[in-house]
């Protein structure tokens, strides 16, 4: 939850990218990854991660926090890209003691094309998160034709999140101040075993509860089935058409480099 935090936090500073329509960075991002994913040239992937790391520091995003987030997500999909040297067929470059693990040419090309592809792909997600704020993103979502009842759900479900986690804060400081402890072992294990059910049902209680107080006060300033969300920017400006074309012609330009020079 701290980590929800802390990317609201980064989306909500001011800079050139934060100010863009979100509708923009949702389609720039989505064609990025897109042609990352279709793109066969590591030459190429290089090249659109560095400006996908350009993008992220004009963002005034922290260099750290992008770092750190791209580093949490690597290992999941990179070990998918460490095994294909030893699965994909090609040229064996090296044969282990046994002979039954070898390692071929295309493998070691195809694992390091997947782990570049991933490492853009993440880049893109960190940028999109880092310079636009999670309601914004649900609210260009459904300009895009995202469906009204599932943005509706989606942009409920960011605002309510947070209060959800401070509502089981209150409960875990209140069974701390009674000395209790999951981990424990001088308890009963079938005890604690209860007693964590019992804070599960409470959470579920408080958020029967509060999604009533919720809907109802939902009802009682207007709210149907057509509502609109709030949008703060409505229409694009020069700056958001600005930078929709250099995304454009920059993977154009990408595209004609692999066509005639690399």
């Amino acid at each position: 939850m701290e980590g929800l935090a802390e990317i609201d936090r980064e989306a909500r500073k001011e800079s050139f990218m934060n100010n863009l329509d979100g509708r923009i960075k949702l389609i720039s991002a989505m064609l990025i990854i897109i042609y990352a994913v279709s793109s066969a040239n590591i030459m190429i992937l290089a090249i659109m991660e560095v400006y996908l790391l350009i993008l992220v520091s004009i963002s005034n995003v922290t260099p750290k926090y992008a770092l750190k987030r791209i580093a949490l997500i690597i290992p999941f999909g990179g070990f998918v890209a460490l095994i294909q040297p030893f699965f994909q067929p090609g040229n064996v470059i090296w044969t282990g003691p046994f002979g039954w693990l070898q390692i071929t040419d295309y493998g070691l090309f195809f694992g390091a094309l997947l782990l570049s592809r991933m490492v853009v792909a993440v880049t893109a997600i960190v940028f999109l998160s880092s310079s636009t704020s999670m309601q914004d993103l649900v609210a260009s979502a459904q300009r895009l034709g995202v469906p009204h009842q599932l943005a509706m759900l989606l942009n409920l479900t960011v605002r309510y999140l947070f209060f959800f986690y401070d509502q089981l804060e209150n409960i875990l400081n209140a069974q701390s101040t009674r000395c209790f402890d999951i981990f424990n072992k001088k308890t009963s294990y079938k005890w604690r075993l209860r007693k964590v059910g019992e804070t599960i049902t409470m959470m579920f209680l408080r958020a029967f509860e509060q999604g009533e107080k919720v809907y109802l006060s939902m009802m009682s300033r207007g709210y149907s089935e057509n509502t609109q969300t709030y949008r703060a920017k409505t229409r694009l400006d020069s700056k958001d058409y600005g930078f929709f074309s250099i995304t454009l012609l920059f993977i154009a330009g990408l595209q004609l480099m692999n066509m005639f020079l690399l």
